[in-house]
């Protein structure tokens, strides 16, 4: 365990030394990938078991058990680790009183923790990392069984407070929000509740990579692969609107939502920066008939993916700790690979290092070619965008193919390029060459709301 008295001197052994650096090249996104630390993420997942249960109903009073406790060492070390990089967190917890539902029929405050930083050029443009603070066992009302939530998710949030000391070294463009979530087994309500207040405060939220179970390697279904990772996104945007829908059936796009799009930029970050590992992206909003926090942010219209392992091992999840007929149930601390969770780890910092460099996607792209031998897109300027690329790819491709760098125009017209027989999308790029997400032309692919921008607010 790091504690918050002795973080400052620990990150200075090892030299993690606050650096007040605003510009950035591809080597910068190299070092971030080898800072994650497996130790420290181990000592962290220790550190949350240790608290025995972290249920969302569990003890809020005492200072070693229970999800009280838990959260109030998550925001020490988030405390922490912003009083090393001279106060560059805003640290706070974000609650709310939730009552009447299936898993909590009586009021019971969903305390979450967060830590901003802000960035320096479009503050209000935001990237998001999040991992839940909650943990359950086989009844999902039993707030009082030891409920070690070693994999789900004491390794995503871990991720989260290691991704913080690592960026936490760096200034970037864009802002960057430390999310531990609680009250996710009972309904994701803290997802609800960030999404809520993100919506009321306007914030232009450009990607949530949302970590559940980013620890285990050894699946129910006997494959063993430190190699690989899911990426989960939704197609259509559940915030679509009817006349959207109409515009989307004659143009395309069920596969470039934000969400889509904000995969494609993790699976190229993956195959760029981080050694051996392959991102599998799974279209889908979730695994089948499942769900995580992620989720709350789609459904108010926010681009955001589920990040995690490919194997799970259903007996270590949501079980009592036991053995029965030789088999070993529940949580623990065992079924995690601290080597795995760091890769997955890094695979965060640098993808959220990455998109707060560069500039945000382009705004309002307009597409336009129809019985043209030639594709014409143009867009707004972007703050922070020394010029900008697109893409384009077959209708049936699952990732962008080709790409041609134009320059800082605000429209290009590609020759001899039909806009009937490929999708398209434009990228904005930074002068370091650092880029944003691809963006899909029309409603289906906004990022942000039509004629609405991070820099106007």
């Amino acid at each position: 365990m790091i504690s918050p008295t002795s973080a400052f001197a620990y990150l200075l052994c090892c030299g993690f030394l606050f650096s007040s650096q605003v510009s950035a090249s591809t080597a910068d996104l190299h070092d971030i990938a080898a800072s994650a630390s497996a130790a420290r993420i181990e000592s962290d997942i220790r550190r949350l078991v240790g608290f025995g249960t972290r249920h969302t109903l569990s003890d809020t009073i005492s200072e070693t058990r229970g999800i009280g406790a838990a959260r109030r060492w998550i925001k020490a070390e988030f405390d922490a680790i912003s009083e090393t990089c001279q106060g560059c967190l805003e640290v706070f917890f974000q609650n709310d009183t939730i009552s009447g539902e299936d898993r909590i029929p009586e009021p019971t405050d969903v305390v979450s923790v967060i830590a901003v930083q802000r960035g320096y050029l479009t503050p209000n443009r935001y990237v998001i990392m999040s991992g839940d603070i909650d943990s359950r066992v086989s009844d999902p009302m039993n707030a009082t069984a030891d409920s070690p939530g070693a994999n789900d998710n004491a390794s995503g949030l871990a991720g989260v407070l290691e991704t913080a000391r690592v960026l936490s070294r760096y200034k970037f463009a864009g802002s960057i929000v430390y999310a531990a979530l609680a009250g996710e087994e009972q309904g994701l309500f803290g997802g609800q509740i960030m999404a809520r207040q993100a919506t009321a405060d306007g914030w232009f939220i450009e990607g949530v990579l949302n970590n559940d179970m980013i620890g285990n390697i050894s699946g129910i279904n006997g494959v063993t692969d430190n190699a690989t990772a899911r990426v989960f996104s939704e197609g259509v945007r559940a915030t679509e609107t009817a006349e959207e829908a109409r515009i989307r059936r004659f143009t395309g796009g069920e596969v470039d939502s934000p969400s889509r799009n904000l995969a494609r930029y993790v699976d190229v970050i993956a195959d760029t920066y981080i050694d051996n590992l392959d991102v599998m992206m799974i279209y889908r909003l979730d695994r089948f008939g499942r769900g995580g926090h992620h989720q709350p942010f789609n459904a108010a219209g926010f681009p955001g993916v589920r990040i995690m392992e490919t194997n799970e091992h259903y007996n270590r999840q949501h079980q009592d700790v036991r053995v029965a007929d030789g088999i070993a149930y529940g949580d623990v601390i065992e079924g995690v690979n601290f080597d795995y969770a760091a890769k997955l780890t890094a695979l965060n910092a640098v993808s959220l290092a990455s998109m707060a460099w560069a500039p945000g996607p382009p705004r309002n792209l307009t597409i336009a070619g129809a019985v043209q031998p030639h594709t014409t897109l143009g867009w707004d300027k972007v703050t922070g965008a020394a010029g900008y690329k697109i893409y384009w790819r077959l209708t049936t491709s699952p990732v962008w193919t080709w790409s041609r760098s134009v320059g800082d125009v605000m429209s290009y017209t590609l020759e001899n390029i039909v806009i009937d027989n490929y999708i398209f999308g434009v990228a904005s790029v930074a002068e370091n060459g650092l880029e944003s997400p691809v963006e899909f032309p029309g409603p289906v692919g906004n990022f942000y709301p039509k004629g609405k921008t991070p820099e106007a607010d």
